[in-house]
């Protein structure tokens, strides 16, 4: 419960920081179900004006990841179960990697080839973060791997207001008491 909690929260953060759907077209209609949360309006889809969903996007990010050296750590963060068509989480076990660097690199490199646009990019003590952007999803790509923690993580948030009304409320829903 407490990792699902943490990953709720790092979507929101997501969401505050890639503008919770400030760049373009709404969502206006469709269903109130989570099951339609591929929103954002046209712009929304992958190559080939294809809805891209929380499928597409595991597919996209376990392909880019593998290919690049990366096994997923089964042990990574879970995404709660009313959050999975809004959210996908990705988390490399770094350790296996030969070299995890190359791999993030390598990582981002095909993701931008396959239409993820890099929006901002952050290095500090030999951490990278990079905030890519497809449609209405914004991904964080994290690699902590330069210390002894060996973390890279692969975040994915639909910033649509169908996923950021279901985050939102998630997000309450959890908060600690205070």
């Amino acid at each position: 419960m407490r990792k699902g909690m943490w990953v709720a929260a790092a979507a929101g953060a997501v969401l505050l920081v890639a503008g919770c759907g400030s760049g373009g077209g709404a969502d206006k209609g469709g269903s109130s179900s989570a099951g339609s949360a591929a929103t954002g309006g046209a712009g929304a889809g992958g190559s080939g004006g294809e809805k891209l969903d929380a499928a597409a996007v595991t597919k996209e990010l376990t392909e880019a990841a593998t290919e690049a050296g990366f096994t997923q750590d089964a042990s990574g963060e879970r995404v709660p179960a009313e959050l999975k068509d809004c959210m996908v989480s990705w988390t490399a076990d770094a350790e296996k990697a030969a070299d995890p660097k190359k791999s993030y690199a390598g990582t981002v490199s095909t993701l931008s080839g396959g239409g993820w646009t890099e929006e901002r990019s952050f290095e500090q003590s030999g951490s990278q973060i990079k905030t890519l952007k497809k449609g209405a999803w914004r991904l964080q790509a994290s690699n902590h791997a330069a210390g002894p923690l060996k973390l890279v993580m692969l975040l994915a948030t639909d910033t649509g207001p169908e996923c950021a009304a279901v985050i939102a409320e998630n997000n309450a829903k959890n908060k600690p008491s205070s």
